[in-house]
């Protein structure tokens, strides 16, 4: 627009492009913005602490004899000792200045817990073991199942029913339990949370003593004992689970035909829909023969039935993990250097 000004007046320039003079004028005789002034440098106050006098509040402040003490306490107990370096306010003020107000000593922090990481790769290498309360006849009253459930084949190895929650009945549990099931020394490991009963000196001596090592979950971390949790999921969410229990005998009449069904008759996702009593006693493939002639011969029948593939039945997973360990991306892979 200023080439079409300059050539025909402002008249006209605006007349032909339809735009007022007004808005020529407020476009184009804005007047600069004024350059700010040079910010000046803040006085320090007549009454204000030197530089080294601040350093010596700061000094005392964190002594080891008042690292512990709030301004006010140190301004008393220096007065009592015929000192003043400051007021409290001052204090409170250089600290703030600090970032020392509410903690001056040097904070413990706790390395992070290393995260278990175990493998099963076929019954009775990793079982998963955890208690839980099933409420009694009245408020306040529980009965205490203790369960041990194989990862690798979902079946559960051991059950119990009792009235407390004490490291004995969890020795007796776990040590009747591994009996039935022997291993080769050194084979098996059994994980847990961090209960009182699960890290009892009496437990893991025992466990030592039969070659079974111990792992335990993080603090707080739920995900590291999945498949105990997974199990109380679905005792709990069984239709008829009552919502209190008569007596210990209705409790251990309950559980009896639960971990019957569920070893014997549930069939798990987990596990290539079979049952886990299936699977730990090595019936799985087998059955799984049997599913895929089935499917072979509806195939023959009606292969236009199959459109994208022959049905096979699902294959059991190689191995059970808690927290299998992340495989490393093709981004991180190194390099090897051309010659």
């Amino acid at each position: 627009m200023e080439e079409l000004t300059e050539l025909v007046g402002r008249v006209k320039a605006c007349t032909a492009l339809g735009v007022s003079r007004a808005t020529y004028y407020r476009h184009h005789r804005q007047r600069p913005a004024p350059a700010r002034p040079p910010r000046r440098e803040r006085r320090r106050h007549p009454r204000a602490l030197t530089e080294a006098e601040e350093a010596r509040v700061l000094e005392v402040l964190r002594s080891g004899e008042f690292v512990d003490m709030a301004p006010g306490e140190i301004y008393a107990v220096l007065l009592d000792r015929g000192v003043y370096l400051c007021s409290e306010s001052t204090m409170y003020r250089l600290l703030r200045r600090h970032g020392e107000v509410r903690e001056r000593r040097r904070q413990a922090t706790h390395p992070p817990r290393k995260k278990p990481e175990l493998v099963a790769e076929g019954p009775n290498r990793v079982w998963s073991w955890d208690i839980t309360k099933l409420k009694g006849p009245v408020k306040g009253s529980y009965f205490c199942l203790y369960t041990i459930i194989d990862i690798y084949s979902r079946y559960t190895v051991g059950w119990m029913i009792a009235t407390s929650e004490n490291k004995e009945l969890a020795e007796q549990f776990l040590s009747s339990t591994i009996a039935k099931y022997p291993a080769e020394y050194g084979q098996l490991t059994i994980h847990s949370d961090r209960g009182s009963p699960m890290v009892a000196e009496n437990v893991a001596q025992m466990m030592s003593n039969l070659g079974v090592a111990k792992s335990h979950s993080r603090p707080k971390t739920s995900n590291d004992n999945p498949y105990s949790e997974s199990q109380y999921k679905t005792l709990k969410y069984r239709h008829n689970f009552p919502d209190r229990f008569g007596c210990i005998e209705d409790a251990r009449g309950w559980c009896e035909d639960f971990f019957d069904w569920y070893n014997l008759a549930h069939r798990h996702s987990g596990i290539a829909m079979h049952t886990p009593f299936d699977v730990h006693f090595g019936l799985a493939e087998q059955l799984r023969e049997m599913r895929a002639d089935v499917l072979q011969a509806v195939y023959g029948k009606h292969p236009e039935r199959f459109v994208r593939k022959q049905p096979r039945p699902p294959k059991l997973p190689e191995a059970a993990w808690i927290n299998k360990p992340d495989e490393p991306r093709p981004d991180d892979q190194t390099i090897p250097a051309q010659g």
